[in-house]
């Protein structure tokens, strides 16, 4: 075999052939999870293997264990399927195979990035004086966002935590919704500055922040270091926080803004649904998913601050070994990672390859979608219990158990996947049109499949009682 390039050859068209398979294939089937390990955990070879019967065994083996998770009719969680150009860009990565710690290590990583950057924070209504960091996920862009809040209120407060630690050090408060994401919390963990430092504001019915109860919390807490976590897309109801309102009160009582917005930031990206986050661009810190929503290759996030000062001295570091470090913040210095992959040459040309048009039209068009998968479920009989004002969908089926029921039914069929939720203390199943690819004709046969199951299901408990 000509290596590399029949190996890299076989590969791509694998790759293909299973992207091509995606629109037919079923979404999520009952897997021998015992079997598919076996497949895997074979004894290891002495001697070497070649590269081609390597790369057999590897799709012979992990093909029944695959989720099409990247196609048209995976609505579980919030997760988009990785665009044409941005899977190639991604491939191309790992063939160049480059370090993007920083431009010395690799001048081509830290410009694309660099040019990514600039575009996002356009696309997102950001300020285009604010530092990103190309992280792996909304945790991590939680994590540094926090970091850097942290960072700046202790400083404001006399306290350099990089150096003193939280030992000693003035107590920092933290301030979010009742229903914000779970990262939050473990970004606080991971932080020193533990969940108990965290006092819990009420939500209104859809899930945001009430502003409020918000004013409220921020007179209770007084002076002193004081961070508040927003929300740009409930990761239930898809519901957003009143941001400008909110931004303001937080900022009168001299604390930091961060927002978490994993999938609803890219409200922004449309003239449809700014209005959703309308005052995002006052905020501190934001947290953004590229492949969720943009539908960018795993993994890719990022993490933007309105202060790279404080974004890079709560991040970076630096040792004599470290060639190129210093000067503008970039590469790793944004991030918790110095063995970076250079994700951002996938985000590149996937913005590259939509344009500024195509990212409207793709926030445009899941919600377009969510909300005929709400009229579908509602004109077959079911609840609706969210507002659908973006892609996110919570539907009813009578009680928990048969809620729960319905949802395992519908994964095992194959024809979509959907998630459960508990929202309000009900288990709901939980629609998330977050795929580029999804059609109407995908959501109509989803809906069927759903409305289906459910008739079925009604049909055996009856015959049982």
């Amino acid at each position: 075999m000509d290596e590399p390039r029949e190996l890299f050859r076989r590969a791509a068209d694998h790759a293909a052939d299973y992207r091509r398979s995606l629109p037919e294939r079923p979404v999520g089937v009952p897997v021998d999870q015992a079997a598919l390990t076996r497949a895997f955990a074979t004894p290891l070879p002495a001697a070497p293997t070649p590269p081609d019967q390597v790369l057999a065994e590897l799709v012979a083996a992990a093909d029944p264990g695959l989720v099409a998770t990247a196609g048209p009719r995976y609505f579980g969680f919030v997760v988009g399927g990785a665009s044409p150009a941005a899977t190639a860009a991604d491939m191309l990565a790992a063939g160049w195979d480059q370090i993007a710690f920083n431009a010395v290590t690799s001048p081509a990583a830290v410009a694309a990035e660099t040019a990514a950057g600039t575009w996002l924070k356009d696309l997102l209504g950001l300020p285009a004086s604010a530092s990103v960091g190309f992280v792996t996920g909304g945790q991590a862009a939680n994590t540094a966002g926090l970091a850097a809040a942290r960072h700046q209120v202790l400083a404001d407060a006399g306290w350099d935590v990089e150096r003193g630690g939280l030992l000693g050090a003035p107590p920092v408060r933290v301030l979010a919704g009742a229903e914000r994401h779970a990262t939050v919390d473990r970004s606080l963990r991971l932080l020193g500055l533990g969940t108990d430092a965290l006092r819990e504001v009420p939500a209104g019915p859809q899930g945001a922040i009430d502003p409020d109860a918000l004013a409220a919390a921020l007179r209770d807490a007084g002076p002193g270091p004081t961070i508040v976590c927003l929300q740009a897309g409930n990761v239930n109801t898809g519901a957003c926080d009143e941001l400008r309102r909110a931004g303001e009160l937080v900022h009168r009582h001299g604390g930091w803004v961060h927002v978490d917005g994993a999938f609803g930031l890219w409200a922004a990206a449309s003239p449809a649904t700014r209005h959703l986050v309308d005052g995002i661009e006052a905020a501190d810190s934001w947290a953004c998913d590229g492949h969720k929503w943009l539908n960018l290759p795993y993994d890719t996030a990022f993490a933007f601050c309105a202060r790279p000062e404080a974004h890079a001295a709560a991040m970076s570091y630096s040792a004599a070994y470290l060639v190129g470090s210093g000067g503008a913040p970039a590469g790793a210095d944004l991030t918790a990672e110095s063995s970076r992959r250079a994700r951002g040459f996938a985000v590149w040309a996937g913005l590259r390859e939509l344009g500024r048009d195509g990212v409207t039209a793709l926030v445009d068009r899941c919600c377009a979608l969510a909300r005929r998968f709400a009229d579908g479920l509602t004109a077959a009989g079911f609840e609706v219990v969210n507002d659908v004002v973006l892609n996110q969908v919570l539907v009813g089926f009578g009680d928990d158990t048969r809620t729960d029921r319905l949802v395992a039914a519908v994964q095992a069929d194959g024809t979509c996947w959907v998630g459960g939720t508990t929202w309000r203390g009900r288990r709901l199943m939980r629609i998330s049109v977050s795929n580029a690819t999804t059609t109407e004709a995908d959501v109509d046969r989803s809906v069927a499949a759903i409305v289906r199951l459910a008739r079925r299901g009604d049909g055996m408990m009856h015959s049982r009682s």
